[in-house]
């Protein structure tokens, strides 16, 4: 992923309590604001999406993306996913990173966002780490009260 943002947050579970919370992609409206709802279109042989759509509806952004998601490297404590289609992105590369540390996880989010309207690159920082922090600050917070 060129020109990402990426953040982590320590959460107090084990990496594969973290990656199955990560994986119930329909459960994300329970716990994340924005997305008012989520749909697994396709699973892969063990349970994981492989192509899911959600509806986002985040003040002045609303869209249906629909994403693929790389679980191969979930053994490492690794998913990526990317966009397939929606009508205000052009394109989006996102990844959740699990290490364990200590009785924990140290869980990094790294996120490339590109919008079918130009943005001056400054802004679409900040709107990528205000999207990271949220989204890591939600996954603990879910987590950590299971």
């Amino acid at each position: 992923m060129a020109d990402k943002t990426a953040q982590t947050i320590y959460i107090n579970a084990d990496p594969s309590t973290v990656m199955d919370v990560i994986a119930d992609i329909e459960s994300y409206p329970e716990w994340v604001n924005e997305y008012k709802h989520t749909e697994v279109l396709e699973a892969d042989e063990k349970g994981y999406p492989k192509t899911a759509r959600l509806e986002l509806d985040a003040a002045v952004l609303k869209d249906t993306m629909v994403l693929t998601y790389d679980w191969g490297n979930v053994d490492r404590g690794s998913v990526r996913w990317s966009l397939v289609s929606s009508s205000l992105l052009k394109s989006l590369e996102g990844e959740y990173r699990l290490s364990p540390k200590g009785s924990g996880t140290d869980v990094t989010y790294e996120l490339s966002v590109d919008l079918i309207i130009p943005m001056i690159g400054l802004l679409k920082r900040k709107a990528e780490r205000r999207l990271t922090d949220t989204a890591l600050k939600d996954l603990k917070k879910r987590v950590e009260a299971e």
